[in-house]
């Protein structure tokens, strides 16, 4: 009787497992990206020169899926940094298997602002330094409407 349960546990393990599909290449999420120009996820702060918002297609590889709701993310942006992201329509739900793909997105580029700077009395103090450093390690944000799964 024991191995029969066993036996019944294991099968339905491996059926579980077995439905994971990955994703293919070409998935869509959101409205589909344009993909006439892209520029890649490390040159888009360069792309953008003195810009602080511009409509864009990037390509990059996900670091990690930070909400699956609302389809928030991080993108790999070279030098330490990332691009958070996240969907412009709420209904878009991410699987945590696109972390480590390569996607490319399309949407609207901001450069993130500080602002206590070339302020005379901005509040430097030993928090907001604290602040300012963990926001230098993202290089943009990132509101996407769409979304391919490139590789």
């Amino acid at each position: 009787m024991s191995r029969l349960i066993l036996f019944i546990l294991v099968s339905v393990a491996f059926k579980a497992y077995a439905q994971q599909k990955p994703l293919p290449h070409g998935m869509v999420f959101g409205q589909k990206p344009d993909t006439t120009i892209i520029v890649a996820a490390t040159k888009a702060q360069a792309f953008m020169g003195k810009k602080i918002r511009i409509n864009t297609t990037i390509r990059g590889r996900v670091i990690n899926v930070t909400k699956q709701k609302g389809g928030w993310f991080k993108l790999d942006a070279g030098g330490g940094k990332a691009i958070s992201a996240h969907f412009k329509n709420y209904d878009v739900k991410l699987p945590t298997a696109l972390k480590g793909r390569v996607v490319i997105i399309e949407g609207v580029a901001v450069k993130p602002v500080d602002a206590t700077n070339g302020q005379r009395f901005g509040g430097n103090t030993a928090v907001d330094k604290d602040i300012v450093l963990q926001r230098k390690t993202v290089a943009l944000t990132f509101e996407v409407s769409g979304l391919m799964v490139y590789k």
